[in-house]
């Protein structure tokens, strides 16, 4: 339904801006403008400095926020050829949940060339990024995975920054919100283009890692001229990447990782480390009811069953061909773990990549003092990637009909005699039974071949002028977003049609996987017609928009007082902006699998692949926002520890068509106790509105698994465990989650308080020294986020020591096992859990407090060369995220006695160190330069952290290592007489150049915070023409 409040704040808003354009505007050809922007370089003392994304008010430094500058130079130093490089390089930037390496064996992940910004490791979503100022489009795929608590988030692609056309980055490690609105609450990242440049800059780089099949080429191309009435310049980047292969590296090779942990005694010998997949070649089968031969049961009481190798002994049935019939379930601990699926082999960590970015700018003067600009933008990427067989997710049913279904009919439909029917059957009819499938993996129709194609345009077009002493510019801007995941996969209802053929090319899942390698691949595959007949194409297209009309005006000056000028700074924003996710019709319900056996209808018809529904939705922002700089005292009027002191004060209105209005304050405070020595705070309260996935979503489904804690109480009840603590009831089941309508904001604080000291003492032979020391606190309310499978399923175990139970538990019939199971317990029998149902939810409050450390030393010209070094550094001092009072309610419930004490729930803890949040990150760089040599290092420091799903005996978590890297680069300039070379400089460098590569963890290596690679080596020739 149409908001017509929203509609009429739009209406105002729009015409507010159009008559402040056209009062502007009106006779500003009459009237020259007398103040003109002059370019300058970015000064030492700049690089405390916000330069923009700290104020709205040209012309006005605002000293009372710290920001970090990533110049050319720092890009170079680090060696980075995509944003995703980039930002893993600075320290205040967390972990990098969408990534290349990231969940690719899922199309609900956001798979193909993209990377993510997340300041202070606060969640994705949370760090604003703008381009020149202004918003950008997000990318379209949302990722509603484990790691972000299957809340769907979406993401700034980091990949898709213009780098051949950056003359610098600058992020303010701040809450932004009141000067730039939603999502701003950890910070903002401006990158900036070069726009006035002239001539040509040409530069080739070749890079790869050392004894792996990475291999990077990277051409950049950045130019511009002048003419009489304005100016044009434009880049652009093309990047081909050949991908990493799991075998590249012993941490990637395998997902049996034991051996790596032989030499720690607290963890050698754990079977954590050994992540193999349950999930493999050898099916685990079900009946209806138990099979007999003779006296010989060949499945359970309710008919589970599997087919293994023989050579393990103790088989029900033997079937020839070294394989036999167990009458029990499918095992895969202990001695049968070599039943489990290696998913590491033979497959991708990184893709290959084809990327290309181009941007366009320029501004021409139309009028004497109105001036005409515009940007251009379009980035483009195709990826490709090898990832494992897929998997069976669903319950399939194999028709009695199936020509290998070792319980089929005794008379094929040719009438000749059925060669794979077990003799002796004493309760199967002479028609045979159905099967069902369960865990299972099609290896025999080869690895999953993911091709991603991103696209992203920008346009804007805008005015800008002075007129009455304001500077001011408007401008009209869209950008557009695409994502098209293709993957092979299988389709159900093909599957199941193929599995009931009566002849050999039905699929045949019953043949098990190779006999000396249990692991990986399939040595008796079914038949190609059957393997074509059942695979697909599976496919994603999603698609994101941004529309947005703004005024913006400022005035440095606008009242003068003895202390300095009063600057202003206002503006209007509306913006819309649309998201859409187009899912296959195999898994949003148009093409759905019902089953012929049994009936039963599945909403999606793709094995590997849970329900997801088409989503999409669209909302209009309008906004305004105000800002003052106050000096209170000059440094003419000299007071004891006082020397100057000046407010920023600045507060943000914005109404969301979908959920109402927000205003949002900011005060900072910047405070020059004496030369060289300033204190600065700030405060501010910002939000984040919840994205439209999580407002208009019907429903998505998630595969997961967590312990049934009923069925502990049952193992503890009946001895067969001595301890709730060791029980191992752990399932699969679907996580089903609702969106909410009417979710509200997330909304923050933040508080910061730093110094900043640049001994004016120091003699300017030793150059120009600024040191800053930061702490911030942001407090989070409101979060986003669902209860969990761990809450709701001890609910669950709650309600039913009291004689009831949870509705949003959703478990299967109970069949003759489960009461076996639960005889003699006291328990009233359940079947096992088939899915869980949940809702998104304002949640979970969190804390994160940390702080900054930088130092920055600029020497002059020496004789030996010209020095700079600089130093960065942050260290959290806490991360608390409180629990809410359903698990509050649990807690209490477990201190009681109510439910176990060993109960496993999600309490409120502190997060430091822990799931990839290093207490302490930094980085160094050093640089020399004398004549046409320049000799260049930059280290970076990762924290360890505990590996909190690794745990040994005692429970201690597995300690993933800190890691020290160092880049080293040797760069050469050509003079200006030396013919072709002229202009040219070449590089020589290497990242990682010690060849640490990332920390063991118990899946290798934490793609989240580590690249999964040591020693990377390049060659860069650049070759500038005037």
């Amino acid at each position: 339904m149409t908001n017509p409040t929203a509609i009429s704040s739009v209406r105002r808003i729009y015409g507010t801006t159009f008559a402040l354009v056209a009062t502007f505007a009106v006779g500003l050809h009459a009237e020259s403008s007398s103040a003109q922007q002059a370019s300058k370089d970015v000064s030492i003392e700049d690089l405390q400095e916000v330069v923009i994304v700290g104020s709205q008010i040209k012309g006005k430094i605002s000293a009372a926020v710290p920001v970090t500058l990533i110049s050319v130079d720092d890009i170079q130093a680090s060696g980075a050829v995509s944003g995703d490089d980039l930002f893993r390089s600075v320290p205040q930037f967390g972990d990098v949940n969408f990534n290349a390496s990231n969940s690719a064996q899922t199309t609900n992940a956001a798979r193909g060339d993209v990377g993510s910004a997340d300041l202070r490791t606060l969640g994705i979503g949370n760090t604003l990024v703008l381009i020149n100022g202004r918003r950008n489009v997000t990318h379209p795929s949302r990722q509603a995975l484990t790691n972000t608590n299957s809340v769907p988030v979406l993401t700034y692609n980091t990949n898709a920054i213009p780098g051949a056309g950056l003359e610098r980055i600058e992020v303010l490690l701040d809450g932004g919100a009141a000067l730039y609105g939603s999502d701003a609450v950890a910070g903002v990242v401006n990158t900036v283009t070069r726009h006035k440049d002239t001539g040509l800059t040409v530069s080739l780089q070749y890079g790869g890692a050392e004894s792996t099949h990475l291999k990077e080429t990277q051409l950049n191309l950045h130019g511009g001229f002048k003419f009489d009435a304005g100016h044009f310049s434009g880049s652009f980047e093309y990047t081909d990447r050949k991908g990493m292969l799991a075998e590249d590296t012993p941490l990637t090779a395998t997902d049996d990782r034991r051996s790596f942990f032989g030499n720690d005694p607290a963890f050698a010998g754990l079977t954590n480390s050994d992540t193999r997949n349950t999930r493999g070649v050898w099916p685990n089968l079900l009946t209806n009811g138990r099979v007999l031969a003779g006296t010989t049961a060949l499945t359970s009481a309710a008919g589970a069953l599997y087919i293994r190798p023989s050579s393990y002994g103790s088989c029900t049935r033997d079937l020839g061909n070294g394989l036999c019939i167990v009458n029990v379930a499918l095992q895969t601990t202990g001695a049968f773990r070599d039943l489990r699926y290696d998913t590491s082999r033979g497959t991708m960590v990184l893709p290959d990549v084809k990327r290309s970015n181009l941007f366009l700018s320029g501004e021409r003067e139309l009028t004497a003092g109105v001036t005409l600009f515009g940007e251009a933008g379009y980035y483009n990427a195709s990826s490709f990637r090898l990832q494992p067989a897929v998997i069976n997710l669903f319950q399939v049913w194999i028709p009695a009909s199936n020509y290998w279904n070792p319980f089929g009919a005794t008379t094929l439909p040719n009438g000749q005699v059925n060669p794979n029917r077990l003799t002796g059957l004493t309760n199967v009819p002479a028609a045979g039974i159905p099967v069902r499938l369960d865990n299972y993996r099609f290896a025999d129709a080869g690895p999953q071949y993911v091709n991603v194609d991103n696209y992203q345009a920008r346009l804007l077009v805008g005015l800008k002028g002075e007129k009455f002493g304001f500077d001011w510019n408007s401008a009209l801007v869209y950008a557009e977003a695409e994502a098209s995941d293709v993957s092979n996969n299988v389709n159900t209802t093909a599957l199941q049609k193929q599995l009931a053929l009566a002849t050999p090319d039905a699929y045949n899942p019953f043949n098990g996987g190779c006999l000396n390698d249990q692991s990986y691949g399939d040595c008796t595959p079914s038949s190609k017609a059957a393997i074509d007949a059942i695979t697909m194409q599976l496919r994603r297209d999603t698609r994101t928009t941004l529309s947005m009309l703004d005024f913006k005006a400022s005035k440095s000056d606008l009242a003068r007082w003895s202390s300095g000028d009063v600057g202003v700074a206002f503006g209007a924003e509306v913006r819309r902006e649309t998201q859409k996710d187009d899912r296959d019709p195999n898994v949003d319900g148009t093409i759905q699998f019902v089953d012929s056996v049994t009936g039963v209808v599945n909403v999606s018809n793709v094995a590997a692949v849970s329900p997801n529904p088409d989503s999409g939705g669209s909302r209009t922002v309008s906004a305004a926002y105000v800002e003052f700089a106050v000096p209170l005292f000059g440094r003419d009027r000299v007071l004891p520890l006082v020397r100057g002191m000046e407010f920023q004060i600045a507060g943000r209105y914005e109404n969301y068509s979908d959920f109402g209005s927000v205003a949002k304050p900011k005060i900072a405070l910047a405070w020059d106790v004496a030369d060289g020595l300033r204190l600065r705070a700030s405060y501010s309260q910002g939000f984040r509105a919840p994205n439209l996935e999580t407002t208009t979503v019907p429903l998505i489904s998630r595969n997961t698994t967590n312990n049934d804690y009923i069925r502990c109480e049952a193992d503890l009840r009946a001895k067969r465990i001595t301890s709730f603590a060791n029980c191992g009831q752990s399932l699969s089941f679907q996580r089903r989650i609702a969106g909410n309508a009417n979710l509200k904001p997330e909304e923050s604080t933040n508080k910061s308080f730093g110094v900043v000291f640049e001994p004016k003492f120091l003699p300017e032979s030793l150059g120009n020294v600024t040191a800053t020391v930061d702490y911030w606190d942001i407090r989070q309310r409101g979060i986003v986020g669902i209860l969990g499978p761990e809450g709701t399923i001890a609910l669950d175990y709650l309600a039913r020591l009291s004689g009831s139970t949870n509705p949003n538990v959703v478990r299967a019939a109970v069949n003759a096992d489960d009461v076996a199971f639960f005889a003699g317990t006291g328990l009233t029998p359940t079947g096992k859990i088939l899915a869980i149902d949940d809702v998104y939810v304002n949640l979970q409050p969190q804390t994160v407090r940390g702080v900054d450390l930088a130092f920055l030393w600029n020497s002059p010209r020496t004789k030996i060369g010209e020095f700079n070094v600089k130093l960065n550094a942050t260290r959290l001092l806490e991360f608390q995220r409180d629990p809410g009072p359903v698990i509050d309610g649990l807690l209490d419930a477990r201190s009681q006695g109510k439910i176990n004490v060993a109960t496993s729930l999600p309490e409120g803890k502190d997060l430091i160190r822990q799931g990839g949040r290093p207490e302490w990150r930094g980085s160094a760089s050093l640089s020399w330069t004398e004549g046409p040599v320049q000799i260049g290092t930059f280290h970076q420091y990762i924290g360890n952290y505990d590996e909190i799903g690794f745990l040994d005996a005692t429970g201690k978590p597995w300690l993933v290592k800190s890691q020290l890297t160092h880049n080293l680069y040797v760069q050469y300039k050509f003079g200006k007489a030396v013919g072709f070379m002229s202009g040219s400089k070449i590089r020589v460098g290497a990242r990682d150049i010690t060849n640490v590569g990332p920390p063991l963890t118990s899946g290798g290596y934490d793609g989240f915070v580590h690249r999964p690679y040591g020693r990377y080596v390049y060659a860069t020739v650049t070759k500038a023409f005037d």
